[in-house]
């Protein structure tokens, strides 16, 4: 299966809601890449997992969070 990128928003304002996305998904197995935009409270998560699995280890956070869809 290939790897697809999936974006979600999460509702972070501060460099320590963006250090606790970063946390759980170093720990996440399957997880290939990731890129955190703060001012953007978006979060692109590389990986062949599926959106629903990235999205309950995103939620362990303790945030707003919401699957946007898979970019191409």
């Amino acid at each position: 299966m290939a790897s697809k990128v999936n974006e979600f928003t999460v509702e972070m304002t501060c460099e320590g809601c963006s250090n606790a996305v970063e946390r759980v998904l170093k720990r996440k197995e399957g997880i290939e890449s990731f890129n955190v935009d703060l001012p953007g409270k978006k979060v692109f998560v590389t990986s062949e997992l599926p959106s629903d699995e990235i999205l309950e280890c995103l939620k362990k956070t303790g945030k707003t969070v919401t699957f946007v869809g898979v970019k191409n």
